[in-house]
């Protein structure tokens, strides 16, 4: 029989905690009621049981508990749509929120993943509102994910944020997959060329230089310097390489504070190529997150509040919060967001004062939002276009300034002998 550890609430206000023999959930929390307590905490034991049938003692049992913690996975972003979408049909179809959780863990294959929807319908069993148990694993389920859900319980409408939420999700993996695709090559490229230079500089120049060192001569000055820049590799290299990943790791340390992160959000945006397609995301997740919030029943500040979280540039989201202030003090949407002019353009501006006055805000913007993209994606494709050519520019450069100045000398070795 199944052993439950307990914490709950007694008669006068004091907490107690405990274990308790059950067939399940539902009987201990039957025993916990008949005994005058009212459950905060309730909790299945993991029992390690031998080959033979018999408990394993106290200690091995921690030592499986340690081993669990090393073999924990992420729940993957698909397995968190698929949850998403399942919730809101089950929710639609007016089946209770625990009878969905159930369904939901029981159906689920892969076992780490089923065990945390188990963990959230446990939480919500015990009392806890289903954001509120979200909350509690903040690995899988972000922030934006959780104020949306809580916006949909406090609103009654759960199924469809739930439904829309799974939208959102769809639609912003398949725009981060069409990033990521437009930059493969690009980086490919960079890594070849990287490749190509060490070689040259490691194994192809010292060639040469055994040669020119057998001829009295001054060399060219690009050939003195290709030669200085290999033997540098050759005797610094290694060093060179732990000194750039040991700096690499450090900034990456740094940017990941909330200052760095602030200083790197600033220096992207101001990049002449890079900052503007940031932006552009930036806008349109915005739109996209508070139309459909819209269009959900959200009030227009609660709506802006969870929206901005979407944004993912501190700097941007700054900017937004005083325009939130604005409009909670009165003032129109469209006029308050005209300060966030790293965000929205003047056109984009008019669109939504436009729409705010005919009522129609949460349609355009999400029509805004899918504008947005498809511009986003002309102009990723563009960038790429412009950067492969570019990049093979570098590269043919960079190699053929390593062949014109080792074969110069070659030129002139006649010369030199005589």
């Amino acid at each position: 029989m199944p052993t439950f550890s307990y914490r709950a609430l007694q008669a006068d206000g004091k907490i107690a905690e405990g274990v308790l023999d059950a067939a399940g959930r539902p009987d201990a929390l039957r025993q916990m009621e008949m005994l005058g307590l009212r459950p905060v905490n309730l909790a299945e034991k993991a029992v390690a049981v031998a080959k033979n049938g018999t408990r394993l003692p106290a200690r091995l049992e921690s030592l499986g508990k340690i081993s669990f913690r090393f073999q924990s996975q992420k729940v993957p972003a698909k397995a968190l749509e698929n949850f998403t979408r399942l919730l809101s049909s089950l929710l639609a179809a007016g089946v209770p929120l625990s009878r969905a959780l159930v369904i939901l863990y029981r159906e689920t294959a892969v076992p780490f993943v089923a065990a945390k929807w188990k963990e959230i319908h446990d939480l919500v069993v015990d009392g806890m509102s289903l954001a509120s148990a979200m909350a509690k694993s903040p690995d899988v389920f972000p922030r934006v994910y959780v104020a949306m859900v809580e916006a949909g319980e406090t609103g009654g409408f759960l199924d469809v944020v739930l439904a829309q939420i799974a939208d959102f999700q769809s639609r912003e993996k398949e725009l981060k997959s069409k990033v990521l695709t437009a930059m493969i090559y690009p980086c490919v490229l960079f890594c070849v060329a990287l490749l190509v230079l060490t070689l040259l500089l490691v194994f192809f120049i010292p060639k040469f230089q055994k040669m020119f060192a057998s001829v009295h001569g001054a060399l060219p000055l690009i050939t003195q310097i290709i030669i200085g820049a290999s033997h540098v590799v050759r005797s610094y290299g290694l060093f060179a390489a732990v000194v750039l990943v040991g700096a690499f790791f450090g900034a990456r340390t740094w940017f990941s504070s909330e200052k760095g992160r602030r200083v790197w959000e600033r220096v992207v945006l101001r990049s002449p190529l890079v900052g503007p397609l940031v932006a552009q995301f930036a806008m349109a997740r915005f739109c996209r997150m508070l139309g459909t919030l819209l269009g959900a029943g959200v009030p227009l500040v609660q709506g802006l509040n969870v929206a901005r979280k979407s944004i993912g540039n501190q700097t941007l989201v700054d900017a937004v919060s005083e325009s939130i202030q604005r409009v909670q003090q009165g003032g129109r949407l469209g006029q308050s967001l005209a300060e966030c002019k790293n965000l929205f353009s003047g056109s984009v501006l008019e669109m939504i004062s436009v729409a705010e006055e005919s009522g129609k805000l949460d349609a355009e913007l999400v029509r805004i939002a899918a504008v947005t993209e498809s511009d986003l994606d002309r102009n990723l494709k563009t960038a790429v276009s412009f950067a492969e050519p570019l990049m093979l520019f570098l590269i043919a450069a960079f190699i053929g300034t390593i062949f014109i100045g080792m074969l110069l000398p070659v030129f002139s070795l006649q010369d030199y002998i005589k």
